[in-house]
């Protein structure tokens, strides 16, 4: 090879060389150095922006923000208000609220995924959301408040002269979805005689506002009920040709509002949700008195002003749990009456279920599962109180004896749901199955305390009419003689003979007095 080729052959080379340093150095350039540099100028410049804000600013007004889902039920109105608010901060706590619009599916999933760490449940929606939901990733805290009266079926004075009559196959029933009206209606479906009434009767409107239009908007003689909320139950009420069938004065237990905390949040700020509950507990004490003005300024604020009449009438609707109260639900006094808060989730599941909206149990017969007492225990403990005075625990109005007209006279309610009584042949003899139907009965009876109890004994008109009647009239009082001796008043039950049929049978009516 000549010296000429060889010498064009190493420029060759060497140009390659430079080129691919070049190329490399370019790309070490473009790929690393200068986003490296850029990257670095923009931490600089940020941490300048960050340096200037945190010399011309101040700190967080509160240690603790929690993330807490409600929506606009009055019965929250407490926690919005301006009391709860500063005594939450004297507490470092300055929660962050978000309106969900009773959604309890999207609530629970937020409680789930963290997106909140508190929130507000009637029991029953609760185990709804946690039966759809397939865990259980909160639980129960503290109990705010019962519906005594808050909610009620309304219906035409025409056609609905007492529960009996919504047993129709073409019923409509409109309420909202998830909510205490929903569950009203499953209360009477499980509980009275409505064997024609099913799901299918359901019409699920997405507001409170919803039902309202649809009662203005539904014709006097259509088989229909609305089960609404205050304020909307006075308006309606208004109408005279309206009635309310039924509300949750008559009840007690189902109906009731509860915080829950997710879990994980729970065990790592237990401090921070015992002081977010001492902290209603002391807006109860100090607003106790004019609960009217509190939910009158909560509805101006959220752009549904209330008079003062129709303030007066929702504060009578709806029990405020002191904390009395609360430490007797949680089981750490007795001797006043109060149902535990086992029993009442125990109750409001066995409707859920009766009436097809869950088909099981979320928390397979273990309702300990979805309450934490250590909040109340840690409190009651401590003997501590949300402020200086009295708190009074409230019980049931206790129904006074009848005389033989009043009972007479008794203006029926419903017929309750009960299997058929069994007795030994011929005799008034109760066998042992029916004592187990009696038992439910009694327990139920207890969650029912505004209403008298008419037992009534069916006989056949087959035979001696008069004897038939002597063995209705003897079976009817041994169920009512049991019922007494499981605690229930006799003050309240009274067994009679009721019309001549094809069978022999025992019925539990409930009555009330025409006032």
């Amino acid at each position: 090879m000549s010296n000429n080729s060889t010498k064009k052959w190493g420029m060759f080379i060497f140009a390659v060389v430079w080129l691919s340093l070049f190329g490399g150095a370019v790309l070490f350039y473009t790929k690393y150095w200068k986003p490296r540099s850029e990257r670095i100028a923009a931490e600089q410049a940020a941490k300048e922006k960050e340096d200037i804000f945190a010399a011309t600013s101040s700190k967080k007004r509160y240690k603790h923000e929690p993330k807490f889902n409600y929506d606009l039920f009055s019965g929250y109105a407490p926690l919005r208000s301006n009391t709860f608010l500063e005594i939450a901060g004297s507490y470092d706590i300055g929660p962050e609220y978000k309106d969900d619009g009773a959604d309890s599916t999207e609530r629970l999933q937020d409680l789930a995924s963290g997106k909140a760490n508190m929130s507000v449940f009637t029991i029953g929606a609760l185990q709804k959301a946690l039966y759809n939901h397939g865990d259980l990733p909160v639980t129960i805290v503290d109990i705010i408040d019962e519906t005594k009266g808050a909610d009620a079926m309304i219906g035409s004075k025409l056609i609905f002269k007492n529960l009996d009559a919504l047993n129709d196959p073409n019923l409509r029933i409109v309420c909202m979805k998830d909510t205490p009206s929903e569950t009203l209606a499953r209360v009477v479906m499980s509980q009275f005689k409505l064997t024609k009434v099913s799901e299918s009767n359901f019409d699920f409107v997405d507001s409170p506002e919803a039902v309202f239009e649809a009662w203005k908007n539904t014709s006097l003689n259509e088989k229909a009920v609305f089960i609404m909320w205050e304020p909307y139950v006075s308006r309606a009420l208004q109408n005279e040709n309206y009635r309310s069938i039924i509300d949750t004065s008559k009840f007690r237990g189902y109906i009731v509002d509860v915080v829950v905390a997710n879990r994980e949040y729970l065990v790592k700020n237990e401090q921070v949700v015992l002081n977010y509950v001492k902290s209603y507990r002391e807006t109860l004490f100090k607003r106790r008195n004019d609960m009217e003005k509190l939910v009158m300024d909560d509805a101006s604020k959220i752009g549904d002003p209330l008079t003062p009449e129709q303030a007066e009438q929702l504060v009578k609707g709806i029990w405020w749990k002191n904390t009395q109260e609360v430490y007797g639900h949680f089981g750490f006094t007795s001797g006043h009456g109060l149902q535990h808060i086992e029993e009442m989730i125990r109750n409001i599941t066995d409707v859920l279920v009766k009436t097809g909206a869950i088909p099981k149990d979320p928390t397979n017969g273990q309702p300990n599962l979805i309450y934490y007492d250590g909040i109340i225990k840690r409190l009651h403990e401590s003997n501590w109180h949300p402020g200086f005075g009295h708190e009074q625990i409230r019980r049931e109005k206790t129904l006074l004896a009848l005389t033989d007209t009043e009972w007479d006279s008794l203006i029926p309610v419903g017929t309750w749901k009960i299997e058929n009584l069994t007795f030994r042949r011929g005799t008034s003899s109760l066998s042992r199955r029916s004592y187990g139907k009696l038992n439910d009965l009694a327990e139920k009876l207890n969650t029912w305390p505004q209403y008298y109890l008419i037992v009534e004994g069916k006989a056949t008109k087959n035979g001696d009419v008069e004897a038939n009647k002597q063995i209705a009239s003897d079976r009817a009082q041994s169920a009512v003689d049991y019922l007494i001796s499981k605690g229930i008043d006799k003050n309240r039950i009274r067994a009679r003979v009721g019309q001549l049929g094809n069978s022999t049978s025992v019925e539990f009516i409930l009555g009330e007095q025409s006032y």
